[in-house]
Formats: structure tokens, C-alpha cells, sequence
């Protein structure tokens, strides 16, 4: 291994996980991968492919140059949905380009219309409905403006979707608000629906909803953290098991990061090691240099805190987490080596770490823990 870590992807978990989701949401739900913030930090260009191989045809992304990093990934033409944010310079290459892509206010439905006419194309939409999280989304009165300009155009838009995001699926908490939200889908839809418009594709429903909010899964699920391997919430795993036997966690994880050991030092009774003195040896101890850092999505408030895999041993960071390098206390390892594997998150021998020790850490949420990994790492399919 040249460079300074490696993510490792296994193609074996992926499938496992596009398994397990067809079987429980049916063959009559259509799952669109969510591959934003680069496939939640597993790398689009690593991420696409492999989905597609699973049977996967239909991805959503957060922009455009998400999109035309999917399509450029893909052997076929699969469907790619742009959730937010488009550049008006952009719009016209997204309808050029077949990409479905959200309406969320009416100058965008203006400007999808201005291309689509220059174009002779049609653009391909969802709608998105404004149902209560007041994030994005049409109002009822703009919902009425849209279907109007739609109806007086239709030969420049082919209505993909009706769609709404809800407002934190993942716990109990927010039951009554998700119960309004849904309430309020359906009867914008029946507004959009009596008007003689009707979407391909009714979808509300992120990984979260399709779990505790079955009713939710229309015709499309829009998944993102499932599909890697991770429970949105611990509510939505003990949801899941509560009513099974098998009390098992059915996902597997797909990324695996690892590193290398650079340098070893012995370190004596009281002296401090690395930056300040926030680490004092209590006893003659060995250290492990480990080349990766907060530059690399190492979090510095892991400092004294976070855990390595190393000789198939667990292996506190001692010390402040430095821009590049961070460093591990492996007195009780038997035949810790320069040039030994270390594990940051996954499995090595009998043990595991797992992205929600760091969320035990640094109070980060395992999203934040994925995206923060920079796409400079090496990521490598195995």
C-alpha cells in the first residue's frame, strides 16, 4: 500500500444489503440509490457500478455534478434524480441529459420551461410538495401555479414523480408530526392527481419511513444509509427486530478504512506524548505512529478518546489528533510491526470498529462520520 490509508468497498455486502431491501419492501417498489455526498463517503465511482451490477437502476443525487458523476460510472442508461441544487446554467444541460430532477418553487419550473422549449425536449420533473418540514417544496398555492403552467405545456415535461421529504422518520419523537406530513402528501397529490395529472412515481418514504412507516413506500423508496450497511437510528434496528426471532443484524457493512503503521517509539514514565500535555505515560509504554489525521477525517475530538485495530488487538490514540498523523498505544500487542495493518473502522481478527464508536466519541452522527471521509482516499473494490 503506497498512500497513507485505503477504503476498502466489498461487493459481497452490497449485494447482501439490495437483497435484503427488495425482499421487504416487495417487487412493486422501485428503489432509487442514494449516492449524495459522495455515496455517503463510499465514492460514487466505486459505489454506481457495483449497484448497478445488483440490479440497481434508478439514483438520486444531491446536484448536478453528482448526477454526471453517476452517469459517467454507469454502463447503461439508468435513471439519475437531481434532489436539490441545480445552476440555471445547468438546467439546460440536466433536460439535454435526460435527468429527472425536482420542482420545489416556480423559477425553476420557469427555467426547466424556457430550455425544454429551446430544446425541443421535455424536461423530466418530480414535484416536490411542502408537506411540514419547511425545508423545500411547493405551498398549496404554488402546487395550483404549477399544474397550471404543466397543463398549458405538456409537450416539455414528463412528470416523473410526486414527491415530499419527512422530517426525521428515525425516531418516535417525531410520530405526529410524520402522521401530518403524511396526511398532507396525499391530499396535495389528490389535488395534483384531479387536475388530470398523473406521476409515474408517487414517493415520500427515505430509508428511515420505509422501515417504521411501511404505508410510506408508494412506488418508489428513496435509500441512502441502508443500502451501505448502517441503521439509520438505533430506533429504526430495534423497530426492525422487535417483531423477529432472528434478533441479527441482516445488513453488512460495505467500507472497511485502513492504514499502515510509519513508525514505532518506546515512551518512558512521565513523558508527555504528542502536542501539549494532554497525555502523560503512566507507565514505560510503545507507541505506533499512524499516518492519517484530521486531514483525512480523522476527527480531532477523537483525541484520547478513539480506538485502532492493530495486531488484532484494540489500541487506544493517545494525544491530540494531528493534521496527518495520529498516534496509538500498543504496549500490550505481541508483534505490532512498521508497516502493519491498522484499522480505523472494520473488522480485524475478532474484532470490529464500528463508524458508530465514533459516534459514541465525538458526539458525530454516523452521516457526519461517512461524509466527512475526503474523496482523495483510495478506494479500492474487493
Amino acid at each position: 500500500m503506497s498512500e497513507t490509508s485505503v477504503i476498502e468497498l466489498s461487493r459481497e455486502s452490497v449485494n447482501n444489503n439490495i437483497r435484503f431491501l427488495r425482499k421487504k419492501y416487495g417487487s412493486k417498489v422501485r428503489i432509487s440509490s442514494v449516492l449524495k455526498a459522495n455515496a455517503y463517503g463510499h465514492g460514487i465511482e466505486q459505489m454506481a457500478p457495483m449497484l448497478e451490477d445488483a440490479g440497481i437502476d434508478h439514483f438520486s443525487v444531491f446536484d448536478f455534478s453528482e448526477a454526471m458523476r453517476v452517469k459517467n460510472s454507469l454502463k447503461t442508461d439508468a435513471s439519475v434524480m437531481i434532489m436539490g441544487w441545480i445552476s440555471p446554467t445547468h438546467i439546460k444541460k440536466a433536460i439535454f441529459s435526460g435527468f429527472e430532477f425536482y420542482i420545489f418553487n416556480l423559477d425553476r419550473l420557469r427555467l426547466a420551461l424556457k430550455y425544454a422549449q429551446l430544446q425541443q425536449l421535455k424536461a423530466k420533473i418530480h414535484i416536490e410538495a411542502e408537506t411540514g418540514m419547511n425545508r423545500s417544496g411547493l405551498n398549496q398555492r404554488d402546487l395550483l401555479k404549477v399544474i397550471e403552467i404543466i397543463k398549458s405545456n405538456p409537450k416539455h415535461f414528463e412528470i416523473m414523480g410526486f414527491c415530499s421529504h419527512l422530517s426525521g422518520a428515525e425516531s418516535i419523537s417525531n410520530y405526529m408530526r410524520i402522521q401530518q406530513q403524511i396526511r398532507k402528501y396525499h391530499k396535495m397529490l389528490t389535488t395534483f392527481t384531479s387536475s388530470g395529472l398523473t406521476p409515474q412515481f408517487r414517493h415520500l418514504a427515505n430509508s428511515a419511513a420505509s422501515l417504521v412507516y411501511p404505508k410510506t413506500r408508494l412506488d418508489l423508496v428513496r435509500v441512502g444509509i441502508l443500502q451501505y450497511g448502517f441503521w439509520p437510528s438505533t430506533e429504526t434496528f430495534i423497530h426492525y427486530i422487535s417483531r423477529r426471532k432472528d434478533k441479527s443484524d441482516p445488513l453488512l457493512r460495505i467500507l472497511k478504512w485502513k492504514s499502515r503503521i510509519m513508525s514505532i517509539k518506546e515512551v518512558k514514565t512521565g513523558e508527555f506524548v504528542g502536542y501539549g500535555i494532554s497525555f502523560l505515560a503512566q507507565s514505560n509504554i510503545r507507541t505506533a505512529l499512524i499516518p492519517i489525521g484530521y486531514s483525512c477525517g480523522y476527527s480531532r475530538s477523537l483525541s484520547n478518546k478513539g480506538q485502532v485495530l492493530i495486531d488484532g488487538m484494540l489500541c487506544n490514540v493517545i494525544g491530540v489528533v494531528n493534521m496527518n498523523m495520529i498516534i496509538a498505544d500498543i504496549t500490550l500487542t505481541n508483534n505490532a510491526n512498521i508497516g502493519d495493518e491498522v484499522v480505523i473502522i472494520g473488522k480485524q481478527e475478532n474484532h470490529e470498529i464500528k463508524v458508530s464508536s465514533f459516534s459514541d466519541s465525538s458526539n458525530m452522527l454516523n452521516y457526519e462520520v461517512l461524509t466527512h471521509l475526503p474523496k482523495n482516499i483510495t478506494r479500492v473494490v474487493v
